[in-house]
């Protein structure tokens, strides 16, 4: 179904891929729009459930009207993936493979274990889990993108982000695949606040992994604003309550996340009640948000249901600057994730690494940066290895790859005793049944 017809070809196909996260959505689609020389768009949605999928279309349409671009650019609304795809210039995965109900079972059986999560969506065993059900998603969606649209750049913002690109790049063989995430971007954000200094003057660099990346470099004219932090941290009891700035304190390195997402990845303190209490960690705070995404979309729903107009807003993504970028050749440069193919010394060249990337119309092209320092990098490396063990499940029908890379998860390790970690994984497994990969289904292997 087509709003309006084109008066001549598109300047370029985007295909949206799990359209029906209206929200997220919206607010892509009001980045692009923004852009003036973007006008003469074929946006292209699609999601599994129809009801998402009409109501995803109908935003599309009430923006495009909104931006007065309605007369140039084309909505199309497709039930079928292939039918989406066929053409694109681009294609925006943001699937969520068993949405709220599969997340809630990410949370409630390790809880039932004894294990703590605050987001569960890049490690850990939520992480692990949500990647699982993934990965069939994600090898089907590369192989329509290889025979209908083998030149079109595949932006990732599905998590666990490190886990889908290196899986995706193993799997499909595609090569124009980055994963797009504003945790530096808002990391940065939040710091120019912090210290009081206009984010436009601020000279930084940031690496890592995503969700784990440093901020290797900040200045302000010239100057190191480490030492400005410092100060400001010292004279703050409540910035000390903070996982992020704790960690920082003691490897010298602000990371780009958020304390919640932060306190995951380390066994230092969701296995202690004296940490959470003290770092006030919401233990299972994504069900929250979980939450809040589905009244969201349901307000969005009811309101195109009343003719009434909708209040998406700019949400400075990547995914829009990096289309502009590539279409028009006009450059800019993003944080990406992107196999490490020599880009960081010391981390695993298997791995998806966070890097700084030029964008033009050559395509996006990653910043080599050298080492990490080492204590950076000790952690990263802890965190790329269990990737490698959840990618090997399902590239090589593995389930005790699954068992393993939970043992080699940090903050699980911490928490259970190896045999529980086995049975944990084994009543997942029972938990999520058909949306993992057959071969992925077996239980008590020991």
């Amino acid at each position: 179904m087509t709003t309006t017809a084109p008066t001549a070809a598109p300047i370029a196909k985007i295909a949206f891929i799990g359209a029906g996260s209206v929200v997220f959505t919206q607010g892509l689609l009001t980045d692009l729009l923004a852009f003036p020389d973007l006008r003469g768009l074929h946006i292209a949605l699609h999601d599994i459930d129809p009801e998402r999928l009409a109501t995803a279309h109908g935003a599309a349409r009430h923006l495009t009207e909104r931006a007065g671009a309605a007369p140039y650019t084309t909505v199309t609304a497709h039930p079928e993936r292939r039918a989406a795809l066929a053409g694109a210039d681009f294609v925006i995965n943001i699937v969520q493979v068993g949405m709220g109900a599969s997340t809630r079972t990410d949370f409630d059986v390790p809880a039932g274990y004894g294990v703590r999560q605050t987001i569960g969506d890049t490690l850990g065993v939520g992480g692990i889990f949500r990647a699982l059900r993934t990965f069939p998603v994600l090898r089907a969606l590369g192989a329509d993108i290889a025979e209908l649209c083998p030149d079109a750049w595949l932006l990732n913002y599905t998590n666990p982000m490190a886990m889908n690109v290196q899986y995706l790049t193993a799997a499909t063989g595609l090569t124009r695949v980055v994963g797009l995430c504003h945790s530096v971007y808002w990391t940065l954000r939040d710091l120019s606040a912090l210290l009081k200094v206009p984010y436009e003057e601020v000279t930084y660099r940031a690496a890592g992994v995503n969700h784990q990346s440093w901020m290797l470099r900040l200045e302000h004219d010239g100057a190191d604003l480490y030492p400005r932090l410092d100060e400001l941290i010292a004279s703050d009891e409540q910035l000390r309550r903070r996982v992020r700035v704790d960690m920082y304190r003691r490897l010298g390195y602000y990371p780009t996340e958020t304390s919640e997402h932060s306190a995951e990845y380390v066994p230092w303190y969701l296995r202690h009640d004296s940490e959470i209490e003290r770092l006030r960690l919401p233990v299972g705070a994504y069900l929250g948000i979980v939450a809040e995404n589905v009244a969201q979309y349901e307000r969005t729903r009811d309101a195109l249901a009343a003719g009434e107009p909708l209040d998406a807003e700019a949400t400075m993504e990547y995914a829009p600057q990096v289309i502009h970028s590539i279409t028009t050749g006009t450059p800019r440069t993003v944080y990406g994730n992107v196999p490490n193919h020599g880009l960081i010394d010391n981390l695993p060249a298997a791995g998806t690494v966070e890097v700084p990337c030029l964008v033009d119309a050559s395509g996006v092209q990653p910043t080599r940066i050298g080492a990490l320092p080492a204590q950076c990098a000790a952690l990263n490396r802890s965190y790329l290895s269990m990737n490698d063990l959840v990618v090997r499940a399902a590239l090589e029908d593995d389930p005790r790859s699954v068992r393993q890379a939970a043992m080699a998860d940090p903050a699980t390790a911490a928490a259970l005793p190896v045999e529980r970690i086995w049975e944990l994984c084994d009543a997942m497994v029972r938990a999520h049944g058909d949306l993992l990969q057959p071969s992925l289904r077996a239980t008590d292997l020991l």
